[in-house]
């Protein structure tokens, strides 16, 4: 009876098992992309980059704030998102940090330093690209204006 069980109990697990060796990865396989080369750029246009930036769904009623920050972190440049935009797009509650390649692409990258969310700009505006699952809604990724406070 004992071995029975035993039995029972290993071919369990090796159906478990071999359940999650067929299942896909979750990240999706970005190409690797050289980062920006922040030299050769107008400074002007590199500090527009950091700041407060809105992940938004397509209607625009969807949002979540990201502050980009320039100072450096381990995958990347600093991050900061804000509470509760997990909820509203779950990818984010990965990312700790981002990167500024060529192109003038943004990864948004995880504590392994995976990216997991690409934002490109073919045009005037970022779009999302990466797994469906990660991109979940997010359509656009655009800087929000902030106003500057008034001088007395």
């Amino acid at each position: 009876m004992m071995l029975i069980m035993f039995m029972r109990g290993a071919l369990l697990a090796l159906v478990v098992l071999g359940a999650f060796a067929a299942a896909p990865a979750r990240a999706f396989d970005f190409p690797r992309l050289a980062p920006l080369d922040e030299e050769a750029v107008d400074p002007a246009f590199l500090d527009d980059m950091f700041g407060v930036w809105e992940l938004r769904d397509k209607s625009g009623k969807k949002r979540c704030q990201v502050t980009l920050h320039r100072e450096m972190s381990i995958g990347g440049r600093q991050i900061e998102v804000a509470p509760g935009c997990a909820k509203i797009f779950p990818v984010m509650d990965d990312i700790t940090a981002w990167r500024l390649n060529q192109g003038w692409t943004i990864d948004l990258v995880d504590a392994l330093r995976k990216t997991r969310l690409r934002l490109e700009t073919p045009d005037e505006r970022y779009i999302a690209v990466g797994d469906d699952q990660d991109v979940a809604g997010i359509e656009t990724f655009v800087k929000v204006e902030t106003k500057k406070p008034k001088k007395k």
